[in-house]
């Protein structure tokens, strides 16, 4: 096992970052996941811990020892691909093998780990078959068991899900999360599906434009983003974004965020703290399961049904309220079938507040957010 230290990573393709200035800690054991949009730099920075591809700039360092000259093969960590990377025109069980045959082996060891890597994944019964005979989640399975049998000190996996149908997902994520526990070992995670990274790490990064958005447990990441792009992409589906204006009574000590839903008062520690000036423009951040179509919330307006979403029992409703588009989640979205227009409360101490100029996050859920 290896804890990894990233230390100022820069990676440049002429004047173009693509990873800037990344600092972080992933710990000996831990699963930590890289999460982000197409192109934010999270592929690359798996890239360059593994010595696929030369930094530009910082150190990178296994158990405090810097690992930037050694090649991918001396850094003892094994790789899985989103495209499986498995060859053709050998079997499954060589398939398996050839890393450990590279290294030379014995063949009775060799044996050994394929047929324990096998059985784990329940490939065991796949090791004379060709690729070509194998389903896309067989294929994956056996591109894992070839790491596996590495015994390497680090695995990193580059989306390796994104190419299986829905149900293969979960059931490969349910498999990837058993595998972590029984090896025990250090696993860095890239992925795009925001739901991939809450249900596997233990720690995440979230990456855009190359650079740490924030880095934190999948709790708090959802209960407390550092700032508007995070709040929008932690979660499914996204947080309704509202603008509105900061007032601060301080006669009577109390706070109020003027909106097009009304006015909303904030109560506690807010009053005091909270690093804006009356009339300032503010952001507000409400989660659709926040949104109260029974208008038992802290405020109440009448919004327009433009869509409903069936999603099992659970729905998501849609609504146009005074021209800004809301979706509440529902735990029976067949209550609302026929209904036109609905009744919306917001529950205001599960709301968050941003600044429109940053997008930092000043107050998440009756908490004052430090740094903003």
């Amino acid at each position: 096992m290896a804890a990894i230290t990233l230390v100022n990573l820069t990676k440049a393709y002429g004047h173009t970052r693509v990873v800037d200035d990344v600092s972080l800690e992933i710990k000996d054991g831990e699963f930590f996941v890289f999460v982000g949009p197409s192109g934010s730099g999270k592929s690359t920075i798996l890239r360059l811990i593994a010595g696929l591809i030369e930094l530009s700039g910082g150190d990178i360092r296994f158990d405090g020892e810097s690992v930037v000259v050694l090649p991918p093969r001396d850094r003892n960590v094994a790789m899985v691909f989103q495209n499986y990377a498995l060859y053709p025109h050998k079997s499954v069980y060589d398939n398996i093998a050839f890393g450990l045959r590279a290294r030379k082996v014995p063949e009775e060891e060799v044996r050994q780990r394929v047929e324990k890597a096998a059985a784990m994944l329940g490939v065991e019964s796949f090791l004379n078959r060709w690729p070509k005979e194998l389903s896309g989640g067989e294929r994956q399975r056996v591109a894992i068991g070839r790491a596996i049998v590495r015994q390497p000190r680090t695995y990193l996996l580059d989306e390796p899900l994104s190419n299986l149908d829905a149900r293969l997902r979960i059931e490969m994520r349910n498999e990837i999360a058993n595998m972590h526990r029984r090896l025990a070992t250090t696993f860095v995670y890239v992925t795009h599906d925001q739901i991939e990274a809450m249900t596997l790490g233990d720690r995440i990064a979230v990456i855009n434009h190359g650079k740490i958005e924030q880095m934190d447990t999948p709790a708090d990441l959802y209960d407390y983003p550092a700032n508007q792009f995070v709040a929008g992409f932690i979660g499914s589906p996204p947080m309704n974004f509202v603008e509105g204006t900061f007032h601060r009574d301080t006669e009577r000590d109390r706070v109020r965020i003027s909106l097009p839903l009304g006015y909303l008062g904030l109560e506690g520690e807010p009053t005091e703290v909270l690093p804006l000036r009356n009339g300032d423009a503010v952001i507000m951040g409400i989660r659709p399961e926040s949104v109260n179509l029974d208008a038992h919330g802290s405020s109440s307006v009448e919004g327009e049904v433009s869509r409903i979403e069936p999603v099992g029992r659970e729905g998501l409703i849609h609504l146009n309220v005074l021209g800004w588009d809301m979706i509440a989640r529902v735990p029976n979205w067949r209550e609302y079938r026929d209904a036109k227009k609905l009744l919306m409360g917001i529950h205001i101490d599960e709301t968050h507040l941003f600044r429109p100029d940053s997008g930092r996050c000043v107050w998440s859920k009756g908490k004052t957010m430090k740094n903003t």
